[in-house]
């Protein structure tokens, strides 16, 4: 079902209605390495379900890692376009979040 994934994260890119309704549930969790999935889980695959682009963690990390493998044939300028339309933001890999052990 990673058509679903593509499919969810277009509309996201295109609807600021959606991106409102993800940003707004994820700011109730901290960001934490240690509850990523928990936070897809919780976050991001209900809302995808609740409009019809179910989809579960490994469509979703295999999505990332293809868009992340895509980076690798990128020019720095075509990377830099895409992460300003919002395709480049990943919920599994390079998320930004920090471990909070240590």
């Amino acid at each position: 079902m990673i058509e679903n994934v593509i499919k969810f994260f277009e509309l996201y890119n295109k609807d600021e209605a959606l991106r409102k309704r993800v940003l707004d549930a994820e700011a109730m969790y901290p960001g934490s390495l240690e509850i990523r999935e928990a936070v897809v889980e919780d976050v991001l695959l209900p809302i995808a379900k609740d409009i019809g682009l179910e989809f579960d963690i490994s469509d979703l990390r295999k999505y990332e890692t293809r868009l992340k493998m895509s980076k690798v044939t990128m020019d720095d300028e075509e990377w830099i376009a895409m992460d300003d339309d919002g395709g480049a933001a990943y919920w599994l890999l390079d998320r930004g979040w920090e471990s909070n052990i240590g």
